[in-house]
């Protein structure tokens, strides 16, 4: 069970991160690399922000329910 929590909990961690990535391409305020398609584009931000969402839940379900 302990190696299933983990595993879970680094790819929820994963996911937050390529969700605030996204939100910050998709606002603008991570312009990088520079000629990505994603930047200044409102989609990509209602799209971090549901993976960001999606890994939370995965860390909280990791955490509580696998014990």
């Amino acid at each position: 069970m302990t190696f299933v929590r983990l595993a879970l909990t680094v790819i929820g961690v994963l996911m937050v991160v390529t969700g605030l990535i996204w939100i910050g391409q998709g606002s603008g305020a991570f312009p990088y690399p520079a000629s990505s398609f994603m930047i200044n584009q409102t989609p990509w931000i209602i799209r971090g922000a549901g993976v960001a969402i999606v890994g939370l839940a995965v860390i909280w379900g990791a955490r509580r329910f696998l014990r």
